[in-house]
């Protein structure tokens, strides 16, 4: 490879882009494998995006009403088994809790002793939990509605497992509501999911489809779930979050009862939805290129990194000054809400300083030397354009526009993954034509082929198991935006409603 084809990560994603996906992670100091089978670390630079994640996403949530609980790790099995459906959807994925203590044992090995009476599941979801709270909580009409959310840990016990798209234990919030109408349920239902997409697009630059799932992909227990789809570089979907009516299910299992206003005893009805760290993941497989991640400003870790050039120990004192002080202005800088977030990098470790912040996604990195200082300028370049675009600008002049330049950063990464993925959304009557499109000329390399395909779908679950049995893709959504046109099913020639949306997924 020449010096004009380097690039930071090896492989490339049209080379082999799973393994692309986990050297970005690896090369960006996020997260790494943890000692325990199927979880992970997150480091610094990736839980900074979590928490600038969480922290504006918890704003969203309060705004609408709701405020924050916590609720335990461990869920008695009795809880679970209470709601049929629900248990059965999440069977194959718990932990379960069998003992309280450890003793030694034969060679002086720690073995589990004191059988606990009741197993516990570490929790993989809290509908039960905190459905079993809302019982004692909720006793009159004018309880409602009840408005909570956590945010925390769950673990559910993953075979295959990938950095922050999938792992044994993850980081999330779930909101759970309780309403005293159907109406007012689904209502928060559509909220929240249209929070989600709000996120995905105004803060994480994700272009998202908002839908309802079929009946074979909703949440256990759910009447209906509704879900946020995006579609990575590798065209494949992502569900990046999901809200979800629970109808009157949960509330009858757990005993949700409240006294309404005519003084009639009924159930509640509820909600719940959530997001993970999952997120992070799909960031990187929207925005990351090569190099390595691209961090959108509205949620980036850091804002700037300064970056002095101090070969010259005589000069060193001068330019560290210089931009320590140009740091602290910019932290004086309000960005949507926020001081700008600075790093100063002064190892002198030549080129490859740059190249660790490309490979982070800093969106900004900012060059100082004497020669800048001397012309009062800094030599700027940005993450989402090619590393060799750098420019000298006024040192006064980026102060006043620095806030301008990662507005524009955020639309431009936004924009290039819209258009990505329309680039790569068909529609698509003809069964062969379908079949062909999701069957690849070269099955070794899935990622050169593929995307979002629009076709009839007649409803039948028959149909929708067909479709995934024979090319491993999934009805992703029925999108809220698709007009109504009537068809003829792709997989049966059926009449059908409307289109719905099949891909490859995570």
């Amino acid at each position: 490879m020449s010096k004009q084809e380097q690039t930071a990560i090896s492989p490339t994603r049209t080379q082999d882009y799973p393994e692309w996906y986990q050297q970005v992670i690896k090369a960006s100091e996020m997260a790494e494998i943890s000692p325990v089978r199927g979880c992970m670390v997150i480091k610094p630079w990736g839980y900074g995006l979590w928490e600038n994640i969480q922290r504006l996403l918890d704003d969203m949530f309060k705004a609408t009403g709701v405020k924050n609980a916590y609720f335990p790790l461990f869920i008695p099995i009795s809880f679970l088994e209470k709601e049929a459906e629900h248990v059965e959807g999440f069977a194959k994925e718990c932990a379960v809790v069998t003992h309280h203590k450890l003793e030694k044992g034969e060679g002086g090995s720690l073995v589990p002793a004191g059988k606990l009476n009741e197993p516990l599941i570490v929790r993989p979801t809290s509908e039960t939990i905190i459905g079993d709270a809302f019982s004692k909580w909720v006793k009159s009409y004018r309880d409602l509605p009840m408005l909570i959310n956590q945010w925390a840990n769950v673990v559910r016990w993953e075979l295959r497992t990938r950095l922050f798209l999938r792992t044994s234990e993850f980081l999330w919030q779930e909101g759970h509501t309780v309403h005293s109408t159907k109406k007012e349920a689904v209502e928060r239902t559509h909220m929240m999911l249209d929070v989600y997409r709000r996120m995905a697009e105004e803060l994480l630059a994700i272009p998202v489809i908002t839908g309802e799932k079929t009946e074979a992909e909703k949440f256990p227990g759910a009447e209906t779930t509704t879900c946020i789809e995006a579609m990575m570089q590798d065209r494949k979907a992502l569900q990046a979050g999901t809200s979800h009516f629970l109808g009157q299910n949960f509330a009858k299992a757990s005993g949700i009862r409240f006294q309404s206003a005519d003084e009639k005893e009924e159930f509640g009805w509820t909600t719940s939805w959530g997001v993970s760290t999952r997120l992070i993941g799909g960031l990187i497989m929207t925005h990351g290129d090569d190099n390595g991640v691209i961090l959108p400003p509205r949620v980036a870790t850091a804002h700037v990194v300064l970056l002095p050039i101090l070969k010259k120990a005589a000069e060193a004192e001068s330019v560290m000054a210089y931009t320590r002080d140009i740091a602290d202005r910019l932290r004086q800088i309000n960005y949507h809400g926020a001081p700008l977030r600075v790093e100063i990098d002064a190892r002198n470790i030549g080129g490859a300083r740059n190249w660790d912040w490309i490979k982070k996604g800093i969106p900004l990195r900012v060059e100082i030397g004497p020669k800048d200082m001397a012309v009062n300028a800094v030599f700027m370049a940005r993450r989402d354009m090619d590393r060799k675009q750098s420019q000298s600008i006024p040192t006064e002049r980026f102060l006043e526009e620095v806030v301008d330049i990662l507005d524009d950063m955020q639309k431009n990464l936004f924009e290039r993954a819209l258009s990505f993925r329309e680039t790569h959304t068909h529609t698509i009557d003809d069964t062969n034509a379908f079949n062909a499109f999701f069957t690849p000329d070269n099955p070794e390399k899935p990622e050169i082929h593929g995307g979002f395909v629009r076709a009839h779908w007649c409803g039948a679950k028959a149909c929708e198991e067909g479709i995934k049995n024979r090319l491993n893709v999934t009805i992703r959504c029925i999108p809220f935006n698709e007009q109504e046109a009537a068809g003829k099913c792709i997989e049966c020639a059926n009449p059908s409603p409307k289109r719905v949306i099949f891909a490859k997924a995570y």
